[in-house]
């Protein structure tokens, strides 16, 4: 019974203090032992090493994201003269292209021009030698009919009469 009356209004103590009191003279004892064994400024050397790291970490990928944006833009400021090179490219080897086919076509009048004088020089060439072949025709034509016609009207006394004529005006001219 004593132990129950105990037990019903009256805590166990030790040196005084109860339960809650020596746990919280336990962690006083190990805040104060870690004080003493400075290891608040360990932990925060570790922290500063940590925040240092970090910042060095911080500080590459700004550097690298710097580089980055340097890049790209260089590689943009190519990529924009390129295509200002491809499109003057472009556009001279349209007025290129343009120009040749001016040039073409321009030579191919020539070219019909000049071909056009000369089969009109071959249709002359061959008319005057047409006209002069018919002209030695007819002119072989005139001379064989005109041998024909003084065969068959000129005997042998229609001659001795032309040749007497001659003689007698080669006579007269003569004196």
């Amino acid at each position: 019974m004593i132990l129950s009356i105990l037990a019903e209004g009256a805590e166990a103590t030790a040196l005084g203090l109860n339960a809650t009191a020596w746990v919280a003279v336990g962690m006083l004892i190990v805040f104060a032992i870690l004080l003493w064994a400075k290891v608040p400024s360990i932990v925060g050397n570790m922290l500063d090493k940590q925040i240092a790291e970090i910042k060095k970490t911080l500080d590459e990928a700004a550097n690298l994201r710097k580089e980055a944006e340097d890049l790209k833009a260089e590689y943009e400021a190519k990529t924009a003269g390129a295509q200002a090179e491809a499109e003057a490219l472009m556009d001279s080897a349209e007025k290129e292209a343009a120009a040749l086919v001016e040039q073409a076509q321009v030579d191919t009048k020539a070219l019909v021009a000049r071909r056009k004088k000369m089969a009109e020089e071959k249709i002359a060439a061959a008319e005057r030698s047409a006209i002069a072949s018919v002209r030695a025709k007819a002119a072989n034509a005139a001379t064989s009919a005109a041998q024909s016609l003084i065969a068959a009207q000129h005997d042998a006394t229609a001659d001795r009469k032309l040749i007497d004529s001659a003689i007698s005006d080669i006579g007269k001219t003569a004196n």
